[in-house]
């Protein structure tokens, strides 16, 4: 069987079988065609390919500069791929098998602090017609704790704001009403009266989008990456950021100020508690840099 053939019959195994969402798919089919190209190179068919060709093409990842948790993401969709054909009798073994993912320390995610935050809000130009878009948009990251996924797919319908709650469509299609604040309800609020002027121009099938770019369509992934780093330059923040990032800030910042971890499982919508227990560590290093930074006996 071709690689083509094989990775295409795999697509329609998770869109059909698994259900996964478009993003999830396409994640998994990029770091599949990694060792696509690598194989074809080497003139080796999905039903041929050995485990050493396996950790050569490892090794390759590893030359390649891709670090240790990137590998092992690539791994794990690729034993995803050999277990389908494994299912599907493609193959009689799994290449996978025997190889060991690469040992990966937990890493904690960068966090930013409630001034920075609000440093990157007030770099944001105003007087800019997509200013008062840009700040809703960070606010809304913040105070909702979003996946970037989740924010662009917001739908004007979605919005309870007299309740104070928003409905947000997470992964695996799953619904949740998570609360949004005074201050987000504002900013999206003024976002809003200005988008909904006569000449704003709005295209009919994203009439109903939230947030839209400047040809009146549903705004990116793409875009919101740029807009959060573009304000972080501007606010003068060094760390590296994206838009998750802002979902670990409400999150750490909510463990800090002792609301029950449950209750933010709910909101961040997360399966297991394990995935929402990282921000307990977080907590708990917040709290040794404020005792070595101001206890007298640090």
């Amino acid at each position: 069987m071709s690689w083509i053939k094989a990775i295409e019959d795999y697509r329609n195994f998770l869109v059909l079988e698994k259900s996964l969402s478009g993003n999830s798919v396409s994640a998994y089919l990029t770091d599949l065609r990694k060792l696509q190209q690598f194989a074809e190179s080497k003139g080796v068919e999905p039903e041929s390919l050995q485990r050493t060709d396996l950790e050569e093409f490892l090794a390759q990842l590893h030359d390649m500069g891709l670090n240790k948790r990137s590998q092992s993401r690539v791994l794990s969709g690729v034993r995803g791929f050999f277990k389908y054909l494994l299912l599907e009798e493609v193959i009689d073994n799994d290449p996978t098998e025997l190889i060991d993912s690469p040992k990966i320390g937990r890493k904690l995610p960068e966090v930013l602090s409630v001034a920075e935050i609000d440093a990157m809000e007030l770099a944001i130009d105003l007087s800019k017609p997509d200013g008062h878009r840009n700040k809703a948009i960070i606010e809304t990251l913040y105070s909702c704790g979003l996946r970037v996924s989740e924010l662009v797919s917001l739908r004007l319908t979605d919005l309870f704001f007299n309740d104070g709650f928003i409905r947000v469509i997470g992964k695996g299609d799953k619904e949740r009403l998570v609360p949004i604040g005074t201050k987000a309800i504002n900013d999206i609020g003024i976002y809003l009266l200005q988008r909904n002027q006569p000449s704003t121009r709005i295209n009919p099938e994203s009439r109903n989008v939230v947030f839209l770019n400047r040809w009146g369509r549903q705004l990116t992934r793409e875009m919101v990456f740029t807009i959060i780093k573009k304000y972080a330059k501007l606010a003068g923040i060094k760390k590296n950021i994206s838009p998750h990032t802002l979902r670990h800030s409400f999150a750490t910042h909510l463990v800090e100020g002792g609301a029950d971890l449950r209750a933010v499982q709910e909101m961040l919508g997360h399966e297991s508690i394990q995935t929402t227990e990282i921000y307990t560590h977080l907590d708990k290093q917040y709290l040794r840099e404020t005792i070595m930074m101001f206890h007298p006996h640090k």
